[in-house]
């Protein structure tokens, strides 16, 4: 059966809704069909998770907005930012006019880490201060960075990018496009030493070869790795035994890390690598003031298991990396247990399990925050096999409204100040002129509060036209 024509909503404008909608525009056209696509952001610019959970100082992994900058820039996609779906417009009323509605809108709280005093002042989510020290518009400012001692909870990249930044040198952020309001935070922190916890051994960290490998190369910060946290894997060794399954990028992590023990060099500021602790209580008396682990093993069957040896460590903040957790999407029915938008292969369903007709979700939101960026593109592969099936079937929604431009019709007789991609390139070239013009030239200089860049975004992308 030949595709009809099919108008698309895709909500996210981060990667996982840019390579649906590429796959999507792609998958249409090979079946000889044609699909006209528009992606909202609740934010005025795009590239959610680039721009705003990629620590500033990894420019290699934030080179994937190019190829997210290309689709976008085709003209194949509409961009329609600063919209929050729910609060501006509803799901019912893309309904009305698309003929699917894909979300994409990621999982950006923290989850949850039930133990003691974890609400004390002083305990702090991964989610708030990444998006603080990315320049978020929605969060605050300032930041209180106030502690000589920290901890971090948590063994995957999340974890080192915040250990990264709190123990890096400022001067040593200068050269990104850190906004300027971190910066001087950060210059001001008194930090010396960063602990960071994970609860099992060295071969069992989650995080990346080259994030792990960039960690001992950050000027005046000794990475400080222990002996006894080693035992397990010195043993393996000196029987001459290698764990069947580890991967070359298990080896890789583990010969980087045993070439840090001992190696401590005097350096002004210490990052502390620490395994086989579970957080069991953040103590303190008004505020944090220190945290209690638990030693544990690996047992035979690969579970972790607790060793009844508690110790205490000495910190003033303390920071909680252990993952990311989804946001209901008013309008789709929600698994408040995983965090994301209730569906099957990327329908989304109903509570009798049921697919909801034009309803789709790709993403974190699909499938919980798992997998690294790239991962996304798979994922995106199955919902769009699943919707074009449905628009072949004649299963997706009946729309009623078919004017393509009545939706900016709808925004603004709301009031709603909507950005497009034309107004993001004004905004990314009036941020990379920001940076020319700085002491030190820069990348570009995040424009940071939400009103100014939905201002440079609508005066700029007049100017264009």
């Amino acid at each position: 059966m030949t595709l009809p024509p099919l108008r698309v909503a895709i909500v996210g404008a981060g990667p996982a809704g840019i390579y649906a909608g590429n796959i999507l525009k792609n998958a249409v056209a090979a079946e000889g069909g044609s699909v006209s696509i528009d992606l909202f952001e609740s934010l005025p610019a795009p590239y959610g998770l680039i721009r705003y959970g990629v620590a500033p100082d990894h420019p290699r992994i934030k080179g994937i907005v190019n190829s997210l900058h290309e689709m976008l820039d085709a003209g194949d996609i509409r961009l329609i930012g600063n919209v929050e779906i729910g609060r501006d417009v509803a799901i019912e009323e893309l309904h009305e006019r698309y003929d699917a509605v894909i979300l994409a809108t990621g999982a950006s709280r923290d989850a949850a880490l039930d133990i003691p005093g974890i609400e004390l002042p002083g305990s702090y989510g991964a989610a708030d201060f990444v998006a603080w020290y990315d320049g978020h518009p929605d969060v605050p400012r300032t930041w209180p960075l106030e502690a000589r001692e920290v901890a971090v909870i948590g063994n995957g990249n999340v974890a080192l990018d915040i250990a990264r930044v709190l123990a890096k040198h400022p001067k040593d952020l200068v050269a990104t496009d850190v906004p300027d309001n971190v910066l001087a935070g950060l210059e001001a922190s008194p930090v010396t030493d960063v602990h960071v916890f994970g609860r099992r051994g060295p071969a069992d960290v989650k995080f990346t070869p080259i994030e792990l490998r960039e960690l001992g190369e950050v000027p005046d910060v000794d990475v400080i790795v222990y002996d006894e946290e080693f035992a397990a894997e010195d043993a393996l060794a000196a029987a001459g035994e290698t764990p069947e399954g580890r991967t070359n990028q298990v080896k890789i992590m583990l010969r980087t890390l045993n070439s840090w023990r001992g190696r401590e060099q005097g350096a002004a500021r210490r990052l502390h690598l620490h395994f086989h602790h579970a957080p069991a209580e953040v103590l303190g008396d008004g505020r944090v003031e220190g945290v209690r682990f638990e030693r544990t093993e690996v047992r035979s069957d690969g579970a972790v298991a607790g060793t009844g040896e508690f110790v205490d460590y000495p910190v003033q903040a303390v920071y909680r990396a252990v993952g990311y957790f989804g946001s209901p999407v008013e309008g789709a029915p929600f698994d408040v247990a995983r965090g994301v938008v209730s569906n099957a292969g990327g329908r989304v369903t109903d509570a009798s399990g049921d697919p909801i007709r034009g309803l789709y979700a790709t993403g974190w939101i699909k499938r919980g925050p798992v997998g690294l960026i790239g991962h996304t593109k798979g994922d995106a592969m199955e919902t769009i096999e699943h919707l074009v099936s449905d628009a072949r079937e004649g299963r997706l929604a009946v729309p009623t409204v078919r004017d393509a431009d009545e939706i900016f019709e709808l925004l603004e007789a709301r009031g709603v100040e909507y950005t497009t991609w034309e107004g993001w390139l004004a905004l990314d070239a009036h941020e990379r002129s920001l940076g020319e013009v700085d002491a030190h030239p820069r990348e570009r200089v995040k424009v940071v509060p939400r009103d100014e860049q939905v201002r440079v975004s609508r005066d700029g992308a007049l100017v264009q036209s």
